[in-house]
C-alpha cells in the first residue's frame, strides 16, 4: 500500500530543500538586507498588518503583509482567501526580497547609446515622460495610432491596456497565451464550448485519481493547487504522471509513465482505445451529453496499447493499467488540463485528445473533474467613448491563419514588428513586466524586431535584458507599493481582492496607475483617466458593485455568493458548442480543413548525439523574475542540466564519465551556446533528453545576482513549430549536445 503523504510533507518534499521551506514557512522574517540580520527576529507580527494580493506569479494569492517601523518583516497568506486559504507558497513568501533588492530600477533611464548595449543616462520623470510621449505622438502622426503594440504581464498591465484603447491601438498581447496556455484554452473550447480560464475550473480536492501529462504541479508550484492535492492525497487519491522525467509528482504516482518525448497523443489515442473496447466510460454521460461517439470509436479502434508501444516506448500493459486506474475513479478521474502547454506544434489537438479523454470519464461537470465557476460584476468606471474605430491587431501574417485563437499573439505582434510581415508594419513597443528576451522563443528574431522599431519603452521593477535593448526605461514599484485593479476572479467561489499600498514607493519608483495616467494627460487622453488615483478610482467601482468598501480594506477580499458547480450540486452540465453537446467529432475543425478528431504524427528525431532540450519550473522561482532575488536564491540558487545516468557515460570530449556538478555546455543544433552550468546525472530522465528549470542564464549586467547563473533554455530556443490552428509557438522542439565549458 502506497504511502499517504500529509499537507505539510507534500510542500516539503516539493520545495526540495529545507531552505525553501523555511521561506514558505515564514520563517525568514527579515531578511531585506544583502546578508542576514545581526540581530535576533523578535517575532512579531509589527505593528500593523495590510492585506493585499501577490504578484510573484499570476496565481494572485491573497497576503497579509506585516510592517514594522515602516518596513516589511514577512509576508503570510490571508486565511480569508480563497486562492492562499492561509498559505503562501515559498516564492509568495519570498516577495520581500524583491522590495528589498538592491539591484531594482530606482530612476527613469534613456538609453545613450546603441539598442543592446545596456547604457543609460538618468533622468528625471518628467524628461522621460516627455520623451515617451513626443515617440508615441510621432508614431501616430505617421503611422496611425494602431503601430503601437503593448506586451503585457500581470494585473498592473491593465493601466496600460486602458491607456493603449484611449490612444487607438486594439495591439494588445500577453506572451501568456501564446507562449503557455493558449492550445488547452483552443483544444477544451472546440470540445467543451468553454475554455478554462485562470484560476482553472478543476476540482482536484475531490478526485479520486489525478492524472498529470506533462504538468509539473507541486514544482510548478500554483498555491491553490497543490494544497488541494496534498488533501487528495490524504484523502486517497491516486496519482498518474505522463513525463518523460520523474518529477516531485511522479515520486508520489502510483504509475509514472516515461514517455518519448512528442508522443503523449499517441497515448491518449490508445487510452481511448481501452475505454471504449473494454466499455470503461461512461456509456450513459456520453449517450446523453456527446457527439461525434462512433466517429471517434472508428477512428481509436487501430490505436492499441500495441500500436503505442511502438511509439511511446511504453509497454502495452502499462498502459492499459494505468487506463484502468483512471476509469476505476470516474467521474472523479482529473485529467489535469495542465498549464504550460506550447510543445510540438501540435498543441491544440494534444489537449482536445485530454478533452475528449474527460469527456469519456465524464467528468465534465461532476464533483472531482471538470466544475463549473462564478464571478463578481463590478461595473467599469466611466469613461468617454472613443470615436476612433482601431484597425484588427496586426498579430497574423498577411495569408492569415489561425483561426481558433481568441486572443492577440504576442509573437505575432513580434512578427508584425518587422516589415512587410503583416497587413500593416508595428513601429513601437510598450513593454510591461514581461522580459521578452526570456518570454518569446528565439531571441534573435527579437532583436531583429526591436531594431525595425521607430520606439520601445519598457516598465519595470528590475533590470531585465529587455531594458537594454529600450530607448526608455521607467520603474515601477513593487506589488507591495502600489494599487491595482480590482481582481474579480472567475471561480468556484467567487470572490473580489484588492491590491493596496502596503509601504510608500522606494526610491524614485512609481505605481503603475500613475505613470499611464501622466502619460495619458501628455498623450491628451487624460479624459480616460479622470481620477485622482488609484484609491478614488478602486473605491468607486467598489462600490458601483455593491461591495462594502471598509471590510475589502480590512480583509483584502470579499466573498460572493457561491452558486452550484456540479452536477452533485444540483447543476446539469452545459456545454457552450454549436450543438450544445461536447463535440467528439469537431465539425468546426473539418469545416477549417484540419483533423476533426486528434491524429499522432511523429516528432523529428533528436540529432546523433544529441538530446531533446526539456524546461519546467522550480518550486521557489517564477520564470527568469526571481532569480535576482535574495531570499529565493538560498534555496534554488541556479539551474542544472539533467541528463541520464547512461547516457552521460557516452558523451564524448570529457576523459570520464560525467558526473554531478561537473560544469558542461549545451549547444543547439543551430549553434547557440549556453554559459557554463552543473550536471545533474540522474536515473530520474530518459535517455532521449535534457532538462532545464526555466528562467536562469540572464546577461543583464544590471542583475547582479542572477547575471552568469545558470543556462538559458530561451537562449537555446533558437527553433520553434507555431500551432496552425491558434499560433501556439511549441519549443519542445530544440537539439543540444553536451560540451566540456572549458572546450
Amino acid at each position: 500500500m502506497s504511502k499517504k503523504y500529509t499537507r505539510r510533507e507534500f510542500i516539503k518534499i516539493s520545495a526540495l530543500g529545507t531552505g525553501a521551506l523555511a521561506v514558505g514557512s515564514g520563517l525568514m522574517t527579515d531578511w531585506w538586507s544583502l546578508d542576514r540580520p545581526s540581530i535576533e527576529d523578535p517575532k512579531t507580527d509589527g505593528d500593523r498588518i495590510v492585506p493585499t494580493f501577490c504578484e510573484v506569479c499570476f496565481w494572485k494569492c491573497g497576503v497579509l503583509a506585516h510592517v514594522r517601523n515602516g518596513r516589511i518583516t514577512k509576508l503570510t497568506g490571508n486565511p480569508n482567501h480563497p486562492l492562499s486559504n492561509g498559505k503562501l507558497c515559498p516564492r509568495g513568501a519570498g516577495g520581500v526580497g524583491m522590495l528589498y533588492d538592491p539591484d531594482r530600477l530606482k530612476k527613469p533611464l534613456i538609453r545613450s547609446k546603441k539598442r543592446g548595449e545596456d547604457v543609460f543616462v538618468e533622468v528625471d520623470w518628467n524628461t522621460a515622460l516627455d520623451k515617451v510621449a513626443h515617440e508615441l505622438k510621432a508614431i501616430r502622426q505617421k503611422y496611425g495610432p494602431e503601430a503601437l503594440a503593448l506586451f503585457s504581464h500581470g494585473c498592473g498591465g491593465s493601466w496600460f491596456t486602458q491607456l493603449m484603447k484611449a490612444y487607438g491601438s486594439s495591439n494588445i498581447g500577453a506572451p501568456s497565451y501564446a507562449q503557455c496556455r493558449g492550445p488547452r484554452e483552443a483544444g477544451y473550447s472546440l470540445t467543451f464550448g468553454q475554455s478554462l480560464g485562470s484560476p482553472e475550473s478543476i476540482d482536484i480536492a475531490h478526485a479520486r485519481c489525478i492524472t498529470l501529462i506533462g504538468s509539473h504541479l507541486g514544482e510548478n508550484m500554483h498555491n491553490t493547487q497543490v494544497q488541494e492535492l496534498a488533501a487528495a492525497i490524504d484523502a486517497g487519491a491516486q496519482l498518474v504522471v505522463v513525463d518523460p522525467r520523474f518529477s516531485v509528482a511522479a515520486g508520489k504516482a502510483r504509475y509514472w509513465l516515461p514517455i518519448k518525448p512528442g508522443t503523449d497523443i499517441a497515448l491518449l489515442l490508445a487510452w481511448m482505445n481501452v475505454l471504449i473496447e473494454e466499455k470503461r466510460y461512461d456509456v450513459d454521460y456520453i449517450r446523453e451529453h456527446a457527439t461525434g461517439f462512433d466517429e471517434l470509436k472508428a477512428h481509436v479502434a487501430d490505436k492499441t496499447p500495441e500500436w503505442a508501444f511502438g511509439v511511446t516506448g511504453l509497454e502495452p500493459k502499462l498502459i492499459r493499467d494505468s487506463l484502468r486506474l483512471i476509469a476505476s475513479a470516474r467521474p472523479a478521474s482529473l485529467i489535469h488540463p495542465g498549464r504550460h502547454t506550447t510543445w510540438y506544434g501540435d498543441d491544440t489537438q494534444r489537449a482536445r485528445a485530454m478533452a475528449i479523454l474527460a469527456a469519456l470519464l465524464g467528468s465534465y461537470g461532476r464533483r472531482g473533474g471538470y466544475i463549473s465557476s462564478s464571478k463578481m460584476p463590478i461595473p467599469a468606471y466611466s469613461t468617454p467613448s472613443s470615436t476612433h474605430k482601431p484597425r484588427s491587431p496586426a498579430d497574423r501574417p498577411k495569408s492569415g491563419g489561425f483561426p481558433v485563437a481568441d486572443e492577440v499573439l504576442a509573437s505575432g505582434l513580434r512578427q508584425a514588428s518587422i516589415p512587410g510581415t503583416a497587413a500593416y508594419d508595428i513601429k513601437g513597443w510598450l513593454v510591461y513586466g514581461t522580459n521578452l528576451m526570456q518570454s518569446l522563443p528565439n531571441p534573435k528574431e527579437t532583436i531583429e524586431a526591436i531594431q525595425h522599431l521607430d520606439f520601445i519603452a519598457t516598465i519595470d521593477t528590475m533590470p531585465a535584458e529587455i531594458c537594454g535593448w529600450s530607448d526608455v526605461v521607467l520603474p515601477e514599484c513593487t506589488y507591495l507599493e502600489r494599487e491595482d485593479d480590482l481582481y474579480s476572479a472567475q471561480y468556484q467561489q467567487p470572490f473580489v481582492a484588492i491590491r493596496q499600498e502596503v509601504v510608500p514607493p522606494l526610491h524614485d519608483s512609481k505605481p503603475g496607475w500613475w505613470i499611464a495616467k501622466e502619460l495619458a494627460a501628455r498623450l491628451g487622453l487624460g479624459a480616460q483617466f479622470p481620477w485622482h488615483d488609484a484609491r478614488v478610482y478602486l473605491r468607486k467601482r467598489a462600490e458601483a458593485g455593491g461591495l462594502d468598501w471598509t471590510r475589502l480594506e480590512k480583509s483584502g477580499v470579499v466573498l460572493g455568493k457561491r452558486t452550484p458547480v456540479c452536477e452533485e450540486e444540483g447543476l446539469k452540465p452545459a456545454f457552450g458548442t454549436e450543438s450544445r453537446k461536447i463535440e467528439l467529432f469537431s465539425a468546426e475543425l473539418k469545416t477549417l480543413g484540419a483533423d476533426p478528431l486528434p491524429n499522432f504524427y511523429p516528432p523529428e528525431e533528436p540529432p546523433p548525439g544529441m538530446f531533446r532540450l526539456l524546461s519546467g519550473r522550480s518550486p521557489v522561482h517564477t520564470f527568469g523574475r526571481t532569480t535576482n532575488n535574495q531570499l529565493l536564491l538560498e534555496s534554488f540558487p541556479e539551474n542544472e542540466v539533467w541528463i541520464n545516468t547512461a547516457a552521460s557515460k557516452a558523451i564524448s570530449g570529457f576523459g570520464r564519465a560525467l558526473k554531478n556538478g561537473d560544469k558542461v555546455r549545451l549547444v543547439n543544433q543551430d549553434g547557440a551556446r549556453s554559459m557554463p552550468v552543473k550536471v545533474k546525472v540522474t536515473e530520474r530522465i530518459r535517455g532521449d533528453c535534457v532538462y532545464l528549470v526555466h528562467g536562469f542564464g540572464h546577461t543583464s549586467k544590471g542583475l547582479g545576482r542572477a547575471n552568469g547563473r545558470g543556462a538559458s533554455d530561451s537562449e537555446l530556443t533558437t527553433r520553434y513549430k507555431t500551432d496552425p490552428l491558434m499560433g501556439g509557438t511549441g519549443m519542445n522542439v530544440n537539439f543540444v549536445r553536451i560540451e566540456n565549458h572549458e572546450g
